[in-house]
């Protein structure tokens, strides 16, 4: 545990983040080209830009940055595999050899990067999830709208059990009373 690490413990207090505290692109310090460049390599930056820190891991376009961050490091292999004399497909055979265990890694470890990258800089690495959550909730609420219509309800004098409201965990419905 490092000096930055204590430093950071009432980031990892508040796992429940909502959506709303995204950052815009507009908000806090944005990194310089060194300070990118430095987190990139694995370096935390300051405290200042962890609402830059927080888009980037968990906002719009993120799976893309990432997974161009990934390419980037193998563009000039490929450059390399292009001046080996060879026939053409040799070439791109040697190239996607690498090319398509490279996607694989990259797709299979998103979630393990990203995570790391809420730890490595403060913030609690369960802020990855929470972005699913909401988008998984969003689209659950709309299935239902379209494909569940809303049950009868039983009266209570028949015998039938009175009708409850859904049990919601921050605007995740948990518990539906007709499915007891």
């Amino acid at each position: 545990m490092t000096a930055h690490d204590d430093a950071a413990s009432p980031a990892l207090a508040s796992p429940d983040l909502a959506s709303s505290d995204l950052a815009s692109p507009a908000d806090g310090p944005r990194p310089g080209p060194l300070h990118r460049l430095g987190y990139l390599l694995g370096r935390p930056l300051p405290d200042s830009m962890r609402a830059w820190v927080t888009r980037d891991i968990t906002g719009p376009g993120n799976v893309r940055r990432y997974m161009l961050r990934g390419f980037v490091p193998f563009v000039p292999i490929m450059v390399g595999l292009c001046f080996i004399p060879a026939p053409w497909w040799v070439r791109i055979g040697m190239t996607l050899l690498l090319a398509i265990p490279l996607i694989y890694f990259q797709i299979a470890l998103k979630d393990v990067y990203r995570r790391h990258l809420l730890r490595n800089n403060g913030l609690d690495p369960a802020l990855a999830d929470k972005v699913k959550v909401v988008r998984l909730s969003a689209e659950n609420a709309a299935y239902e709208r379209l494909h569940r219509p809303s049950a009868p309800t039983v009266p209570v004098g028949d015998g039938g059990v009175p009708d409850a409201a859904p049990r919601e965990i921050e605007g995740v419905v948990v518990d539906r009373p007709d499915e007891r």
